[in-house]
């Protein structure tokens, strides 16, 4: 698989060394994030929202409604960018400046575009249930043509992007090694919880929390 291509956009300036341009490392953080937050111009107005998004081979998908102000800067064709990121871990020093945190984000750039295609709005759908819950498409109603013609898929191609990572333990200066305070990581992760069912479920409780406990599990 072709790695992601360094662009001057995507150029980190900042801690340069974190960059990582491995498009698996994109998948993942995304895969895991589950929440996209989807930065774009409305006006005069700059927006930044949090938005549940999805990815099937190189596309990531948001879902909206047709009256909503993202999705209708959006389905202009509007450049826009989308981040992820995953908190490891929170670095402590035996500094207070040098104190930092481990951290997985990534970064895409470019334009979404409506799906409208019926077959693919139908699969991009399904996908993003089979991500949630594997098997549920299967067992719920499917959305019907009214609720279908209230929503709009978008899709941005992977193309241009980049991934920041960081690991490990703070960067202390030399005359503060010695000092007699406690350093290193409190690592965070993300956890499921129960599955507990609402009044209306008279079925017994699948299992849908093992593939989400699996999957962080992964990538910890």
């Amino acid at each position: 698989m072709e790695n992601l291509k360094k662009t001057e956009k995507t150029r980190l300036r900042r801690s340069p060394t974190r960059a990582v341009f491995d498009r698996n490392k994109l998948y993942e953080i995304f895969d895991e994030a589950h929440v996209a937050h989807v930065g774009f111009s409305d006006a005069e107005q700059v927006f930044v929202i949090p938005m549940l998004a999805w990815r099937h081979e190189n596309r990531l998908f948001i879902h909206g409604s047709n009256g909503s102000r993202m999705v209708k800067a959006l389905c202009n064709g509007q450049s826009c960018s989308v981040t992820a990121t995953l908190l490891d871990g929170m670095v402590l020093a035996k500094s207070a400046f040098h104190h930092s945190s481990n951290y997985r984000s990534a970064m895409i750039l470019g334009n979404f575009y409506v799906v409208d295609d019926p077959a693919e709005v139908d699969h991009a759908l399904k996908v993003f249930m089979e991500h949630i819950a594997p098997g549920r498409w299967d067992e719920v109603r499917e959305p019907n043509a009214k609720e279908l013609a209230a929503t709009t898929i978008l899709a941005i191609d992977i193309e241009e992007a980049s991934v920041k990572i960081r690991t490990g333990g703070p960067n202390e200066d030399p005359e503060d090694i010695d000092r007699n305070v406690w350093s290193g990581e409190l690592q965070m992760r993300q956890k499921v919880g129960a599955m507990v069912p609402d009044e209306h479920s008279s079925v017994a409780t699948p299992n849908y929390s093992a593939a989400w406990g699996d999957r962080w599990d992964e990538n910890c």
